[in-house]
């Protein structure tokens, strides 16, 4: 887990961000520099559930809580990571939007 130790403003509405993380974490960027994000496991403010469907129960599914579908295109291919901290495990997909 991430900590920001600081922030500074620079030009163009831009903002440098310096964060300190464990060495293991810094690892799963797997060397890529852009298009990364930060956020705070705290700033999760919509509940919803998991699923589980089939014989024994083997198929789970994360649910997409209403207010979050608009601008989803279902029925194609998503990109997903898992994240495991000593006490979370954050799963992250990454789905294309509709383009309109």
């Amino acid at each position: 887990m991430g900590t920001i130790i600081g922030t500074r403003s620079v030009k163009d509405n831009k903002i440098i961000v310096e964060v300190e993380m464990d060495y293991e974490e810094s690892l799963l960027l797997k060397g890529h520099i852009k298009n990364v994000h930060i956020f705070s496991e705290d700033s999760a403010d919509i509940r919803t559930n998991l699923s589980q469907r089939g014989k024994n129960e083997a198929t789970k599914y994360f649910l997409v809580p209403k207010q979050l579908r608009n601008n989803l295109k279902f029925n194609e291919k998503v990109k997903c990571q898992k994240l495991e901290t000593n006490t979370k495990i954050i799963f992250v997909y990454v789905v294309d939007k509709i383009r309109i």
